[in-house]
């Protein structure tokens, strides 16, 4: 139980740290991709603006506007040397490779010349740009007074395009500036593959210290439920002597009772009976506790069903008979790898609870069959089944339903045991039940 309680834990707090990561990773790829995005549209937009100045053109307001920015925020990171200083100011490196780099936006950017069907009239460029004239930008951009898009290459990389209409009457009719973003798209890969690393290498330094922080987080909780174990097994082996003294005691005084004494006969009947009921709940606590500490020694073999059940059949039809109640075994083929003694406890406890539930008259099948890698068996009964509200809760320690409740009937600790020996046996058992039709119990076992 705790195991499995360090487990969520750790993977709670490891989910959480590489959800952290993942949120700071995309973030950053996010923000340094706006960034890129940002600085070249704004190159552009001022490159334009030059290119406007160069053949006489009136200048757009935005490209006014985006040509004082650039300007501004260059002079901010690279204010302006006084002559009388140039010569004589000592240069920082970083600083000038910084200047080079933010200029360097500028050289990137690649001019073509065309006319109003998008053909070119001259290129300036003193290298081949990375792809001809786009035609359906010139159009859009004579259309709608400019065009800023991103063109995407047959090589994957991709390109920058802005585009502007000339409003000069002569000369040619439009402007296209580019600029390739395969460096931006470089080092963008390269942060992811850098975070990727960074993340996995974190998400396993995490797991380690979530590891031993949920060891630390559940040690106390651990310390008191050994506690509780230590204790519930001490005290049932004590209690188990004064239990079969009182039922000892009582049947020894009932066999010497007269007759006429009738009122007393019952009373100590019903004691006979509490005694027998205390002394089984001891023994279930025990049986839990043995189970909880993995102290319960289990010797499992090939058991073969179709030995296995109708000698349980033969053994229970008498307490079925006395509820009456048909049971029959439609099938038992297949088998299991299990302890005999605790299987037989398991099927014991669902078929008990199918006769108490399964009012005179009803039914009560058992069937196995084997399923891939294990055996299926199932108990379904037609009792009155299991409240909806109660399905759920039908493997928790001493709950019971309010028709038990109401009745007195069970102590909420069959099916906790039955789940406990399957999980033991690693197996596993289901419930599922229709309310008002009956309820069937699935075992599932390795194959033996």
């Amino acid at each position: 139980m705790f195991s499995a309680l360090r487990w969520q834990l750790t993977g709670l707090y490891t989910g959480a740290a590489v959800l952290l990561m993942l949120i700071l990773t995309l973030s950053t790829y996010s923000l340094l991709g706006q960034y890129f995005q940002h600085t070249t549209d704004l190159g552009l937009q001022h490159k334009m603006a030059h290119e406007f100045r160069l053949l006489g053109a009136p200048l757009p307001p935005e490209l006014a506007a985006a040509d004082r920015d650039w300007v501004a925020r260059r002079a901010i990171f690279f204010p302006p040397r006084e002559d009388s200083d140039a010569m004589h100011a000592v240069h920082d490196p970083a600083t000038d490779y910084a200047e080079e780099f933010y200029d360097g936006e500028l050289s990137a950017i690649f001019v073509l010349i065309l006319d109003r069907e998008g053909n070119l009239v001259y290129d300036p460029n003193p290298i081949t740009p990375p792809l001809a004239p786009d035609r359906a930008a010139v159009a859009a951009a004579l259309a709608h007074g400019s065009d800023l898009r991103t063109i995407q290459l047959s090589n994957g990389s991709a390109v920058r395009l802005l585009t502007y209409p000339l409003s000069r009457p002569d000369g040619p009719a439009v402007l296209q500036l580019g600029r390739a973003l395969l460096d931006q798209q470089r080092i963008l890969r390269q942060l992811v593959v850098i975070l990727s690393v960074i993340g996995v290498a974190g998400a396993v330094v995490v797991g380690g210290v979530s590891w031993w922080l949920a060891g630390r987080a559940i040690r106390p909780a651990q310390e008191a439920w050994h506690r509780q174990q230590i204790f519930v097994a001490n005290a049932s082996h004590e209690l188990r002597t004064p239990l079969a003294l009182i039922r000892v005691t009582s049947e020894a005084v009932l066999r010497r009772l007269p007759a006429e004494t009738t009122r007393l006969h019952e009373l100590l009947t019903d004691l006979v009976a509490a005694s027998d009921h205390a002394t089984q709940l001891v023994a279930d606590l025990l049986l839990l506790s043995r189970l909880d500490t993995k102290r319960l020694v289990l010797t499992c073999t090939p058991l073969a069903l179709a030995e296995f059940l109708p000698t349980l059949m033969r053994q229970t039809m008498p307490l079925a008979e006395a509820h009456g109640i048909t049971l029959h075994c439609t099938g038992a083929a297949g088998c299991v790898h299990a302890d005999a003694d605790r299987l037989r406890q398991v099927l014991l406890i669902v078929l008990e609870n199918a006769f108490r539930y399964t009012p005179a008259g009803g039914q009560v099948q058992v069937h196995a069959v084997p399923v891939g890698a294990h055996v299926q068996i199932t108990v379904t009964d037609t009792g009155r089944g299991i409240a909806p509200e109660d399905l759920p809760h039908v493997f928790e320690r001493f709950y019971r339903g309010a028709h038990a409740r109401a009745q007195g009937e069970g102590s909420g600790l069959g099916l906790p045991i039955a789940q406990s020996l399957m999980h033991a046996m690693r197996g596993e058992i289901r419930v599922t039940s229709t309310y008002g039709h009956g309820t069937t119990v699935t075992l599932r076992l390795p194959s033996g």
